[in-house]
């Protein structure tokens, strides 16, 4: 048997679903804005679940996004707030670290609109810099390319804490990343760098071809998938909201669970949920981790 860690499900549409607004483009970050102690709620009820790392909503807190509503000057402020929203959890919970969320720049899903690499390493650098002091690791999520993993892994080794990176894959072929590059070329950007390696945000389904490759990079791997039916035209395009996409009815907490628990039989030790997975979904993994005999760490 062996030890697991296991993550937090997603935070942007939970809090969505449960501030009852509109979907904006600035998603959780207006969420975060509008219901202060929100975040720390759904922080609370995952680490209740059985989670015992907390991700910082600081997914969305870029520059170009807050400057298209005129509040790019809150930028320190946001970041801070989504700190003390995740420390708070941990506290009040006893246990437990905290991810520093590295969201992709401009867009998620969409390699192309990619930053020039010192751009990107710069932004990112900065953003490490302010969670260094309370984050235990940076999570690099839905990493999309090659150029993004490399630049996101520099900017955030700035910071000085464990990297772990996650790349989102195509939902069809998870051997291949959203840009089309195959996961296994990442190998050599990751050795050295990254603390561990990941897939998330895409179909459960292609979990298992993308653990495939991760795996063999040495370093602790695993996965953390979406529970959307698909990644629309709608939300490819620019500043687009969160009512594009919609979540799989047949993806219950005990379904999802059946695929957390083959990537834990194919050796990852690192699983969790991505967007329209729920605190639901994480208890029943815990419970069915503790049955099976894993130890979740």
């Amino acid at each position: 048997m062996a030890d697991i860690t296991l993550l937090d499900g997603g935070m942007g549409q939970e809090l969505v679903a449960r501030s009852g607004d509109a979907p904006t483009p600035l998603w959780s970050t207006q969420v975060m804005i509008d219901h202060p102690g929100l975040v720390r709620q759904v922080h609370e009820d995952y680490f209740n679940a059985g989670a015992t790392v907390a991700t910082t909503n600081t997914y969305a807190i870029h520059h170009d996004r807050l400057a298209k509503f005129g509040i790019d000057d809150r930028f320190n402020a946001l970041h801070m707030q989504a700190l003390a929203e995740a420390a708070a959890a941990r506290a009040a919970h006893g246990a437990g670290r905290i991810a520093g969320s590295l969201g992709p720049l401009v867009a998620s899903y969409r390699p192309e609109t990619h930053p020039p690499h010192d751009e990107s390493v710069s932004k990112y650098a900065e953003i490490a810099r302010l969670l260094a002091p309370v984050v235990d690791l940076f999570l690099a999520e839905t990493v999309a390319s090659i150029a993004h993993a490399r630049a996101v892994l520099e900017g955030a080794l700035l910071g000085g804490k464990p990297v772990w990176l996650s790349v989102t894959v195509d939902d069809e072929d998870g051997s291949r990343l959203r840009s089309g590059e195959a996961v296994a070329d990442l190998g050599p950007i990751v050795a050295g760098k990254a603390g561990a390696v990941l897939a998330n945000c895409s179909a459960p389904e292609a979990m298992a071809a993308a653990l495939s490759v991760l795996g063999a990079f040495g370093r602790p791997y695993g996965a953390y998938a979406n529970g959307f039916q698909q990644i629309t035209k709608e939300f490819l395009k620019d500043s687009p909201t969160v009512d594009s996409l919609h979540a799989r009815p047949e993806m219950t907490p005990e379904r999802y669970a059946d695929f957390a628990l083959q990537w834990v039989g194919m050796g990852a030790t690192i699983v969790g949920g991505c967007c329209e997975t729920t605190p639901a979904h994480i208890a029943e993994i815990a419970r069915r981790l503790t049955a099976a005999g894993h130890r979740i760490v």
